[in-house]
């Protein structure tokens, strides 16, 4: 699977939704809720217009850009990793830096490299620390909060594309669907119905869904070939499901 890039014509809109404009929020970033940023209608474009100005929480503020999602708006198979990493936060794309490339990689060995497939993050703006001496960005982890005031975009998104798989990477894109309680090394490797999104009814999810571990996790394991041969191992799952 190559990365995906935004320039050139706009793809297929896909399934519209509806959304409302922002008014009567609280001061910018406070109050912990991007659905008044959505769009009143439009597909993947007039989401990803819109995202590039949301303030619905305080990440905005620091980061350097929204990071959207990226792919054909027809995708069968959607990954959602946890936010955008220092490189993907400087280029303003999804999956550009180590970790996405393991991802490249491990897509390919697990029979998805031809899959056209969507990328996309739980949480769109970077957040990080700096380190002592206030020159390298630190990946810090978002809180629940923060993710819960990002869901919305999540969901649109998902709305719009109607994905045969989505893939999770990590806790955190899990919670984003699941909930707080949801732990990977519980539901890792296996197809599970698709939850309701935000607005559905229990029990309507469209598709499967299947939880494995995010690749910059990969990256940091004592034993890195390993946890690789998981996550390849998983997804070959959902290259299974997609046959």
């Amino acid at each position: 699977m190559e990365p995906s890039k935004r320039t050139g014509p706009a793809e297929p809109e896909g399934h519209e939704l509806e959304g409302h404009e922002p008014e009567g929020h609280e001061p910018e970033g406070q109050g912990y809720d991007a659905s008044p940023y959505l769009p009143r209608r439009g597909g993947l474009e007039a989401l990803r217009r819109a995202a590039g100005g949301c303030r619905g929480c305080p990440l905005f503020q620091n980061a350097t850009q929204t990071v959207f999602g990226a792919g054909p708006a027809r995708a069968r198979l959607v990954l959602v990793g946890e936010q955008p990493g220092d490189q993907e936060d400087r280029q303003g794309e999804p999956f550009v830096g180590p970790a996405g490339r393991l991802l490249h990689k491990a897509l390919a060995e697990a029979g998805l490299g031809e899959e056209d497939a969507y990328v996309t993050n739980a949480v769109k703006h970077f957040k990080f620390t700096l380190d002592a001496r206030g020159k390298r960005r630190i990946h810090k982890a978002p809180s629940l909060r923060e993710m819960t005031a990002c869901r919305p975009w999540l969901a649109a998104e998902l709305r719009v594309i109607a994905p045969e798989v989505v893939v999770v990477l990590g806790g955190t894109a899990g919670k984003a669907l699941f909930g707080s309680s949801f732990r990977v090394g519980e539901r890792r490797g296996v197809l599970l119905p698709m939850p309701a999104l935000d607005g559905e009814e229990p029990g309507t999810g469209h598709g499967q869904l299947l939880a494995t571990v995010h690749p910059s996790a990969v990256l940091r394991a004592d034993d890195r070939e390993g946890a690789y041969r998981g996550l390849v191992a998983d997804l070959s799952v959902a290259a299974t499901a997609l046959e």
